[in-house]
């Protein structure tokens, strides 16, 4: 079996740990920018034994290098958000159904069947950029469920109540993905009664209104929306894999993916449950790009597979994924 067959067959922690080493040799030994941050680093392939010795890399690689492990001619490019004059990551996927494989996968374990959704898509500024995954996903999850009623929606929310007044009305499981920003000019605008609804946060603000705290916009939303919980995505153009929450802002990974809280001070240090620090991600489905990345977001773990985004480092860009300081 190959590596790429075994990621999604991962039930426990040790198959975890022993897969996450073999990929990080081969990508150690097949990705020559992986390969020479290690050597800076003085890390020897060799000498690695668990998962806490793997080197993480610096998330802003993806906008400065071509990160590939191996030589191949990519499927698609995802980039990432960002404002006029910022400098993009870029993702190059060698193989699009490995990302497929990724979010079904996830979304099948966490929800259940997609055949059995009406999926709504509230992401304008997603739509009005090239190269999103998280249009992507979310564009194949539209044409997976079947439902004639499924689909994007910009400006036009009349249409989209009447949608989800329908599907309310006949017990259609339904949800909708939004980005902050338009889930917020939605609950600003209308009443709506979602209570069987299940409300997807995407990401933050992009710019187009005041950041909130997720307490504060969540608070809206609830009232707006007559929810009790509001569900968020946790990924980012550089990772094939995401992490849901079904609510209070704790996110939980599938199998092939799992969060690490570095020490802000000492980045080769991992701490243990409930101490706030930087998030590291390992997502084995990036097996063809680089599966140990450090990223700009603050956060904690609860368990060993739970965890919450506090916020995001000083400085560091407005980015993608949900990042909404608590």
């Amino acid at each position: 079996m190959s590596l790429t067959d075994s990621i999604f067959d991962i039930t426990s922690d040790k198959e975890f740990n022993q897969l996450a080493i073999e990929i990080f040799k081969f990508q150690y030994h097949n990705n020559s920018d992986y390969q020479t941050f290690c050597k800076h680093l003085n890390i020897e392939p060799t000498a690695v034994k668990t998962i806490n010795q793997i080197p993480f890399l610096p998330i802003e690689f993806f906008k400065t290098h071509q990160i590939k492990t191996g030589e191949f001619i990519e499927q698609q490019v995802f980039l990432s958000s960002g404002t006029t004059g910022q400098t993009q990551s870029k993702h190059y996927i060698k193989e699009l159904s490995l990302y497929e494989n990724s979010y079904n996968k996830a979304f099948k374990h966490f929800y259940g069947s997609i055949e059995e959704y009406c999926v709504l898509a509230l992401l304008p500024s997603y739509l009005e950029r090239e190269g999103s995954s998280l249009i992507y996903m979310v564009e194949d999850l539209i044409q997976k469920s079947n439902n004639i009623e499924s689909g994007f929606f910009l400006q036009n929310h009349s249409e989209m109540i009447e949608i989800l007044q329908k599907n309310i009305k006949n017990n259609q499981k339904t949800i909708l993905f939004g980005v902050s920003f338009a889930l917020l000019d939605l609950a600003e605008q209308h009443q709506i009664n979602m209570n069987n609804v299940i409300i997807m946060e995407t990401g933050g603000m992009k710019g187009k209104r005041k950041e909130l705290t997720r307490t504060e916009l969540h608070s809206i939303y609830k009232k707006s929306f007559n929810v009790s919980e509001i569900h968020s995505e946790y990924g980012m153009t550089e990772l094939l894999s995401q992490a849901y929450s079904k609510g209070n802002g704790v996110f939980e990974t599938p199998n092939w993916m799992k969060v690490m809280i570095r020490d802000i001070n000492d980045p080769f240090t991992f701490l243990d449950n409930n101490k706030t620090g930087g998030i590291n991600v390992i997502d084995l489905a990036n097996i063809n790009s680089c599966s140990f990345i450090a990223t700009q977001d603050l956060g904690k773990k609860n368990t060993n597979n739970k965890f919450e985004v506090l916020g995001r480092f000083d400085n560091s860009d407005l980015r993608g994924c949900n990042l909404l300081i608590n």
